[in-house]
């Protein structure tokens, strides 16, 4: 995929409990220097622990996490830097937009000099001429450029990884496009990568390199973002991608019923109880058997392309 080329992040086998409830339940994915990875599925598929485990703001109950090489604890590495969905919630209302992009510096103690960090990390984020906005307060800027200022307090710290949990969900459609162009630009100019959680695949179309797809705590699918749009194999990526506005020639799959409790999870794949193609009464007698009964495991941290379903696994997918 990137040969010569050490992994930015690694997650190995990842369990994150809450009592009974296994929110993370043996996730692994690789995000590579340079590249955008979508992280995509429903509410309550893990998405979100997962990427707090990360960052280190969540303990794991077991298994392994690598930033650069270097088993992630729980501290905050400013090589990772996070990007909130609701710019108005993650940014304080009584601090100037240049206090709150100086923060990080401060409590760093970066060298240098701290003005010329903060306009440089303005102007990166597409608000210039970056002075103009030192004075103002977030109320008295656009949605949009709240999350600029998000961005901006990010890259203030030159991170290497940015993880964006729904960065675009807030905003009207008429801003999302500019911020996930800012986003890839960011990724094109500085080698930066970005991990972002969306339930949204059709996000993945603008900005994203690679997909990984959650669902109940484990990556079920992962591949090239085209090769995952034009020919997902998985179901639960098939009924994802049904639903997106670009692909409106795919038949629109509905999924019946919620995520189950993550308290007590299905036999067999955890993903049958709800599978448009266990239903159909397409499959095989003895396949739709072994769906309801062995798990296929979650995709395995070296796979470049797979999908965790055992009609596709059968197929030699």
């Amino acid at each position: 995929m990137h040969p010569g080329v050490s992994p930015l992040v690694e997650v190995e086998g990842l369990h994150v409990h809450f009592g009974e409830a296994r929110a993370v339940d043996g996730a692994s994915l690789r995000v590579m220097p340079g590249e955008v990875l979508a992280l995509v599925g429903e509410s309550g598929s893990g998405k979100t622990t997962l990427v707090r485990a990360i960052q280190g703001l969540q303990k794991p109950t077991s298994g392994v996490i690598r930033v650069e090489g270097r088993v992630q604890t729980i501290f905050h590495d400013p090589a990772v830097q996070m990007v909130f969905q609701d710019p108005t919630g993650a940014l304080n209302p009584r601090q100037t937009i240049y206090d709150i992009v100086a923060e990080g510096l401060r409590i760093k103690g970066a060298p240098g000099s701290e003005a010329e960090m903060v306009a440089r990390a303005l102007s990166r984020a597409g608000l210039r001429p970056p002075e103009r906005f030192f004075p103002l307060y977030p109320h008295e800027v656009s949605g949009g450029q709240r999350q600029r200022v998000v961005i901006a307090g990010a890259m203030v710290m030159e991170p290497r990884l940015l993880l964006a949990d729904e960065p675009v969900a807030s905003l009207d459609a008429s801003i999302r496009g500019e911020i996930l162009s800012l986003m890839r630009s960011l990724v094109d100019e500085t080698g930066l990568a970005i991990l972002v959680v969306t339930h949204d695949l059709g996000l993945a179309w603008n900005i994203a390199d690679r997909v990984a797809v959650m669902y109940l705590g484990r990556i079920v699918e992962t591949g090239m973002t085209e090769e995952i749009l034009d020919d997902p194999k998985h179901p639960y990526t098939r009924a994802l991608l049904s639903v997106v506005p670009e692909t409106r020639e795919m038949e629109q799959q509905i999924l019946k019923g919620e995520i189950p409790d993550l308290s007590r999870m299905p036999s067999g794949c955890r993903f049958h109880p709800r599978c448009p193609l266990l239903q159909s009464g397409a499959l095989d007698e003895g396949v739709a058997a072994r769906c309801a009964s062995d798990d296929p495991g979650p995709v395995p941290l070296e796979a470049i392309a797979a999908a965790a379903c055992w009609p596709v696994l059968d197929a030699g997918g």
